[in-house]
């Protein structure tokens, strides 16, 4: 279930009486591997979507070192949706990430990247909208034989 909302107050409301038991915070990394933490409902509030979840950043391959590893990620309210395949009721939030001194976007997050890349199509004229995809690659093997 896919819930559309424009801000945390409206997810809020919209989410009332639906039993939900569990946030999940995802974010992919520089080479396309998804990370999350899963969190109690009890933090799903506005604060959540201003404050963000803090992270250490030298455990995700590409992102900081050890001395400067503090990160935050922030949900993205547009992106919610109900995760069909969890035991409890878990909502699903993809985020992006942010330095949690500055609040500035982190120059190795995708999805900062992404925002980035559009609003250069945007303003150089050539166009107004961008699409963006994974690239599933997957092999079929009709037989595999190893010693």
């Amino acid at each position: 279930m896919k819930f559309n909302c424009l801000n945390p107050k409206e997810l809020i409301e919209k989410t009332k009486g639906l039993e939900i038991k569990m946030v999940d915070l995802r974010f992919t990394d520089m080479l396309g591997t998804t990370h999350h933490i899963t969190i109690t409902n009890k933090f799903l509030d506005e604060d959540l979507f201003t404050n963000g979840v803090g992270f250490d950043g030298s455990s995700v391959r590409g992102f900081r070192s050890i001395e400067n590893s503090d990160m935050t990620m922030v949900p993205d309210v547009t992106t919610a949706y109900l995760d069909p395949f969890y035991s409890e009721k878990t909502i699903v939030f993809f985020c992006d990430i942010v330095d949690p001194v500055t609040q500035e976007s982190y120059s190795r997050d995708p999805r900062s990247i992404a925002k980035k890349g559009e609003e250069y199509l945007k303003t150089s004229g050539l166009g107004d909208t961008a699409y963006f995809g994974p690239e599933a690659e997957f092999f079929i093997f009709n037989d595999v034989k190893y010693d």
